[in-house]
C-alpha cells in the first residue's frame, strides 16, 4: 500500500509543505463551486488501494470547508482508497462540545460523526480546544499539540520579570505547561463570556505587578479574550508590553484592530491556519509541517505515535 496525501483548499500551502517533507508529490484534486452554491469534487489521480492523508484545516469559512473535507473523503472512499485519514490541523466546532444551556446543538459531536460518515478512519488534529473530542469521535483520534515548537519560539522573550499568563481558567493547564518548560511563573485572569465578542473579568490569581506578560491560549479568534486579559493585567500593575502565544490564528471579527491597540512585542502562532499575506500584526509563524510530516510517516509505517500524542 503506497502513501497519498492531498490537501483541500484551507491548507494548500501547509499540504504542499509536508509534501515536500515526505518527498511525494500531493495528489490533485479539483473543487468547484456551482451558481447555487453547491462544491463538486473530483480526484485527479487514483487513490485504489492507497494509505490516503487529506490535510485540511476546518477554519473560517468552517462550513465551507467541513463541506469539501466530507467530499473529499467521499470521493476517496468510492474510488477504493485503502486507509483513509483526516489530518485537520484546526478542528472547528471542537468549542461546542456540551450544551451550556439546555437547548442547544452539541456540534462537535455531530461534526466528527459526519467526519466518520463520509469514510474517514482516523483522525489527526493538532491542539484541539477540548480534549473531550477524543471520547466524543466514533474513530480514532490522535491529538498532537505543537505547544514543543511554540515554547522554543517564546524562548527569547522570556526574562527574569516574566510572567505566562491564562487568560482564562480554561487556559490554566497550557500556561502550567509553558511555565514548567520556561521555568517561570503563571497568572490566571478570571473571564466571564458574555457573547461572541465580548468577556468580562473578574480578578486574577497569581502577581503580576511589575512584570512582563505573555498570554497563552489554544487560539485567537476575535481578541477579545485577549484584550480584557491584558487590561485586567495593567489594573494588577503588569508592564505594558504585552506577547501572545497560541497555536490557531484565526484573527476573525475586528481581531486585527483589537489587538492593534495593544502594545504588542510579538504574536507568536503556527500555520494551522492560513493568516492574510498583508496581516499588520508582530506575527511570527511556526511551521506544523516537521511534526505533521513525522506523524503521517510514522502511521503510514505502521509505528508507535510515542512522544507526539497530547493527553488530558
Amino acid at each position: 500500500m503506497t502513501l497519498a496525501l492531498l490537501a483541500g483548499a484551507a491548507s494548500q500551502l501547509l499540504g504542499a509543505r509536508i509534501a515536500e517533507t515526505l518527498g511525494i508529490a500531493p495528489l490533485r484534486c479539483e473543487t468547484v463551486r456551482f451558481p447555487d452554491g453547491e462544491l463538486h469534487v473530483e480526484l485527479g489521480d487514483t487513490v485504489r488501494g492507497r494509505d490516503v492523508f487529506i490535510i485540511q484545516a476546518t477554519s473560517p469559512a468552517a462550513e465551507r470547508h467541513l463541506m469539501e473535507l466530507f467530499l473529499i473523503a467521499d470521493a476517496c472512499r468510492r474510488a477504493g482508497a485503502g486507509h483513509l485519514t483526516a489530518v485537520i490541523p484546526y478542528f472547528g466546532y471542537a468549542r461546542q462540545d456540551r450544551r451550556a444551556h439546555g437547548r442547544e446543538a452539541v456540534a462537535a459531536r455531530l461534526v466528527a460523526d459526519l467526519i466518520q460518515t463520509s469514510g474517514v478512519e482516523r483522525i489527526v488534529a493538532v491542539d484541539v480546544h477540548t480534549p473531550a473530542i477524543e471520547a466524543l469521535a466514533g474513530i480514532p483520534v490522535e491529538h498532537l499539540s505543537a505547544v514543543h515548537s511554540l515554547i522554543e519560539a517564546v524562548q527569547p522573550l522570556c526574562g527574569d520579570a516574566t510572567t505566562i499568563v491564562a487568560p482564562d481558567l480554561g487556559a490554566t493547564r497550557l500556561a502550567e505547561r509553558y511555565g514548567q518548560a520556561l521555568g517561570l511563573p503563571i497568572a490566571i485572569v478570571h473571564k466571564t463570556r458574555i457573547s461572541g465578542e465580548q468577556v468580562r473579568v473578574s480578578g486574577i490569581t497569581g502577581d503580576v505587578r511589575g512584570r512582563s506578560p505573555i498570554i497563552v491560549d489554544d487560539m485567537i479568534s476575535t481578541g477579545g479574550t485577549i484584550e480584557a486579559a491584558y487590561h485586567a493585567l495593567l489594573e494588577g500593575g503588569c508592564r505594558p508590553e504585552l506577547s501572545v502565544v497560541a497555536t490557531h490564528g484565526l484573527f476573525v471579527g475586528n481581531a486585527i484592530d483589537r489587538l492593534q491597540s495593544l502594545p504588542l512585542r510579538q504574536v507568536i502562532v503556527s500555520d494551522s491556519v492560513l493568516l492574510p499575506q498583508s496581516e499588520p500584526l508582530p506575527v511570527k509563524v511556526i511551521s506544523l509541517r516537521e511534526l505533521l510530516s513525522e506523524v503521517i510517516r510514522r502511521l503510514y509505517e505502521q509505528r508507535s505515535l510515542a512522544g507526539l500524542l497530547e493527553h488530558g
